[in-house]
């Protein structure tokens, strides 16, 4: 029955609707901000065509299903830098490993979806060379430029604005050393730099100390994500400080990512635990004596870190307490 403002009633996943008389399946779909070519529709328990969706009419009373595939797990639990949001939580580096083809397939046994990249010279005495663009596709993976190396604020400066006019990336890691025998983050330069660069339009992920006071610092100046080392760079030695790295995150208005220091699965997971928005590493992968197989121990961990957190630990106590009661044993 078509009611007087020319709608008919029907249900949709077990939902009471009503729309307009005479819409096609394909229409309603769209309507429900469905993409038809990516639905199966059931209608009074006859599986519709999915080539003739356009075609078939809804009637009053009709009852559909409409389904799609989703892969397993909770794909809603993403995150968000500058506006792009991304699934993954881990970053893999790009460097230490034996070639391009092992990087590329470490980089696809971790699921990450970003890469940092270092900037260096084109080798022009062999412009016919490998490049990680040959392996590792930019338009499928994103590319976070770097300035691993840089010491100075305009060094950095310098190198990003390079990149930036080599790919036209505006999210890009900044990374400014004090020396090198720490590679530890000279705080003063970072901080000048990070000025600069969101002045011209950069979006600055920025490395840094894991002191929560030059973290707020570096996030008024306009970083969109903090990346405290969780211990130097390519040590392994996993996070130093959690009690500066939780306060970090618990402080930030943007992502909080654990950056250098992760060794193993476990480091990965335990920064997870701490509420950080994702990892980033390379060392731990690379050098790892298997690094697919570490590549994908880092994906499970990052996974399973962010459950744990999510889930919300049980408190700590001083003693014991049983998990099954003591009243009524024999």
């Amino acid at each position: 029955m078509t009611h007087t403002d020319g709608t008919i009633s029907i249900t949709v996943n077990g939902e009471h609707r009503r729309v307009a008389a005479g819409l096609t399946l394909a229409a309603l779909a769209s309507e429900l901000g469905l993409a038809p070519e990516k639905v199966a529709v059931e209608r009074n328990l006859v599986v519709v065509p999915r080539s003739t969706l356009a075609e078939v009419r809804i009637e009053d009373g009709d009852e559909l299903e409409i389904v799609h595939f989703v892969g397993g797990g909770d794909h809603d639990d993403t995150w968000t830098v500058a506006g792009r949001t991304f699934r993954s939580r881990l970053i893999v580096g790009t460097g230490k490993y034996k070639d391009f083809a092992q990087n590329a397939a470490a980089l696809e046994a971790s699921g990450a979806e970003i890469v940092t990249v270092a900037v260096r010279r084109v080798n022009v005495s062999d412009p016919n060379a490998p490049m990680l663009t040959d392996f590792i596709d930019p338009k499928k993976i994103t590319y976070l430029p770097n300035t691993a190396g840089c010491f100075t604020a305009e060094e950095a400066i310098r190198t990003l604005r390079l990149a930036r006019e080599a790919g036209g990336w505006d999210l890009v890691k900044l990374e400014v050393l004090g020396e090198a025998r720490t590679l530890y983050p000279d705080m003063v330069e970072t901080l000048r730099a990070t000025e600069v660069l969101a002045r011209e339009g950069f979006l600055p992920m920025v490395y840094c100390v894991d002191d929560p006071i030059a973290a707020k610092r570096l996030e008024d100046a306009g970083a969109v994500a903090i990346m405290p080392l969780g211990a130097p760079i390519g040590s392994g030695l996993g996070i130093q400080n959690e009690v500066t790295i939780r306060l970090i995150v618990e402080g930030a208005g943007v992502p909080v990512l654990v950056d250098a220091g992760v060794g193993q699965a476990s480091d990965a997971a335990r920064a997870m635990e701490l509420g950080c928005d994702g990892v980033l590493m390379n060392t731990a992968i690379a050098e790892a004596k298997d690094p697919l197989v570490m590549a994908a121990a880092m994906k499970a961990a990052v996974e399973a870190g962010r459950l744990s957190y999510r889930a919300g630990r049980m408190g700590k106590r001083r003693y014991a307490d049983p998990s099954s009661p003591l009243a009524g044993l024999i």
